[in-house]
């Protein structure tokens, strides 16, 4: 209410809770009624209960501004999310995180939607179990290809989760690359997203876990880089009308290395308890992937296999960004494409289908960063995209450290500059 006492109305994009006895509101656009508060020190907000359809009104008393500090960055992050998901225009830029004590709250009579009983009967502490568990077994697997397969179908199976998908990110790039997904008619191993968008790329760059309620009212965001149309494009798998999404990182040693994500058709799909399930699962994962990037103990072996008969397949390697094609059908870029070449010209040269992790490290035409270079989650991410597009060469291992190259056909290699 302004000093004539006229009311301002506007619509918040956040109302963050603080505790039991503070809510945080965004300051992002509302300037009328910012400076009506600044005359009063108060405000009425009315908050809808999604899953209930239930209406409360709250009434607040202004305590402070923050424009830092962990309510903040919390705050900031989810709208950078939504405001990528409801497109070109839409302010985000958080001014501050208005911290106000609720003086009062009353529910006001409406007649409520049906709840959503299924998801009213979810039990929190069910769900956490169920999330400990599935870490717990996480912890016992040393194996990275067995760790991703069983996370996948434990949130799929355990926690409920129709669509989920993991991400690992590659820092250099900008970049989230997809390694195994759940619930889609395309598997999308190694499509992107980029670090920064969307819910998925804001979890990266903040650290922290995205969960969005409901996207009825914007569009939905297309999350991959599918605006740079061409042949080397990997769609992203996703929902086509997605309501709610729920994005955590995965943390090990200070650094985020990747990013799990879930999103169903419903809307208030997850809630608090889905936001902590979901993180302890990817903090599980995300040590356990760091681990495995430990120097394996495998020692080389030189072995050659009988040579492969048949009609040459052709590869054809773009070295300007390291995309590779097999028989003119784009397979991967970046390093993955690039270490699929490096092993295919290794055994052109010397018949060898045997490799080391130790030595494709040591090895200098590879390029491999000297800090964090991600082998064995590159290696992971080159087999299941081998894989997926049933290719006549295949990367199998046979122990921990040792890389093996299975070919239906021999391969007749092309580079272009």
């Amino acid at each position: 209410m302004d000093d004539e006492g006229i009311p301002n109305v506007s619509y918040l994009s956040q109302v963050h809770y603080v505790d039991d006895e503070h809510v945080a509101l965004s300051n992002q656009f509302f300037s009328k009624t910012a400076r009506n508060v600044e005359l009063t020190g108060q405000a009425t907000v009315l908050v809808v209960d999604g899953r209930t359809g239930q209406q409360y009104e709250l009434d607040l008393v202004f305590e402070r501004a923050v424009q830092s500090g962990d309510t903040f960055s919390r705050i900031d992050a989810q709208i950078r999310a939504t405001g990528a998901r409801e497109g070109p225009g839409v302010p985000w830029l958080l001014r501050s995180a208005d911290i106000y004590r609720v003086r009062g709250c009353q529910l006001v009579p409406a007649q409520p939607e049906p709840p959503a009983a299924e998801l009213l009967r979810q039990d929190s502490g069910a769900l956490l179990a169920a999330a400990a568990r599935l870490a717990m077994r996480l912890a016992k697997t040393s194996d990275p290809d067995a760790m991703i397969d069983a996370m996948l179908d434990g949130l799929q199976r355990e926690l409920g989760y129709t669509n989920v998908i993991v991400l690992l990110a590659d820092e250099e790039c900008g970049r989230l690359t997809t390694i195994g997904s759940r619930g889609y008619s395309l598997g999308g191993v190694g499509s992107e997203a980029r670090i920064g968008e969307g819910a998925i790329g804001v979890a990266a760059a903040s650290a922290r876990p995205i969960r969005i309620s409901d996207m009825s009212r914007g569009r939905r965001y297309a999350a991959a880089v599918g605006g740079e149309a061409g042949e080397r494009v990997i769609p992203l798998p996703g929902l086509t009308e997605p309501q709610s999404q729920l994005a955590a990182p995965m943390i090990s040693n200070g650094r985020v290395q990747g990013v799990l994500f879930a999103e169903d058709a419903r809307r208030f799909r997850f809630t608090h308890a889905d936001e902590d399930a979901l993180a302890m699962v990817a903090l599980q994962l995300a040590g356990g992937l760091r681990l495995s990037e430990a120097e394996a103990p495998g020692v080389r072996r030189d072995g050659q296999a009988r040579a492969p008969a048949g009609r040459p397949f052709h590869v054809r390697y773009h070295s300007f960004d390291d995309s590779l094609f097999i028989d003119d059908v784009y397979l991967i870029k970046g390093v993955p494409g690039r270490l699929l070449f490096h092993l295919l010209k290794l055994h052109a040269e010397s018949g060898r289908t045997d490799f080391s992790n130790r030595e494709l490290r040591l090895d200098g035409a590879l390029r491999l960063p000297e800090l964090k270079d991600n082998l064995e989650a590159r290696l992971i991410l080159l087999r299941r995209r081998l894989d997926e597009k049933e290719a006549p060469v295949r990367i199998t291992r046979p122990e921990r450290g040792l890389i093996h190259l299975e070919l239906a056909r021999p391969p007749r290699l092309e580079v272009v500059a």
